[in-house]
């Protein structure tokens, strides 16, 4: 399977793409520091910005599905650091994307959101529910939800793929998958498994259509 990969210089989008060539994909890398991405047969990289018409055209180019892990980036983990990208990055994104992807036949994407998005609001701890409120993680949540109503508008064959708390560890773990807060998930899941898990609900056709929360089961 050949994806079109976007935010593969991110944190856990680096993870994405080494299990992806690891399993024999075929990936395309759209990226504005193509220096941060290391070369590999079966990789593909072009230099450009996701919110480029023409950029993306050239990336998406004979792919069969797209996996998206781009997010809003501040220039430190504090909550309230200064944004790196624009606010509505994510939304900006998607909005040129679908109509691209779908004159292109390429159907399948999974999109990486979080948990605590649109309608999980209300199942998260009230401590973070606070930090969304009031500091500028909250910028993301809002350009998560806007970019996840775009998909759900589109005739993709989508995921939304929403992690709870992220933590780094290569160990393996299982994944407890929660659709409308039934089970109840977890509070932290590692970046590996968010990766294991994306790249592996591009071939999982029960996904289509569905948004699952992922936690450490």
């Amino acid at each position: 399977m050949k994806i079109l990969l976007l935010g593969a210089t991110g944190r856990t989008g680096k993870l994405v793409l080494k299990r992806a060539l690891d399993k024999g994909y075929q990936v395309n890398c759209l990226a504005r520091k193509t220096k941060r991405i290391e070369r590999n047969d079966g990789l593909s990289i072009f230099e450009g910005n996701p919110t480029n018409k023409a950029d993306l055209m050239k990336a998406i180019s004979g792919c069969e599905g797209v996996i998206s892990v781009l997010n809003i980036s501040r220039k430190s983990d504090f909550p309230w650091s200064p944004l790196r990208t624009p606010s509505t990055f994510l939304s900006d994104v998607m909005t040129t994307l679908v109509p691209i992807a779908i004159k292109q036949n390429v159907n399948r994407i999974t999109v990486c959101s979080a948990w605590g998005v649109s309608e999980t609001k209300k199942e998260i701890p009230k401590w973070f529910k606070w930090f969304i409120d009031n500091s500028n993680i909250g910028v993301a949540y809002k350009d998560h939800a806007r970019q996840e109503k775009i998909v759900l508008e589109s005739n993709l064959e989508w995921t939304i793929v929403r992690p709870v708390g992220l933590y780094n560890s290569n160990r393996e773990e299982n994944i407890l998958e929660t659709f409308d807060n039934v089970p109840k998930p977890n509070l932290l899941i590692s970046r590996q498994s968010v990766a294991e898990y994306i790249l592996e609900s591009m071939e999982n056709d029960m996904l289509i259509k569905k948004k699952v929360v992922i936690s450490k089961g």
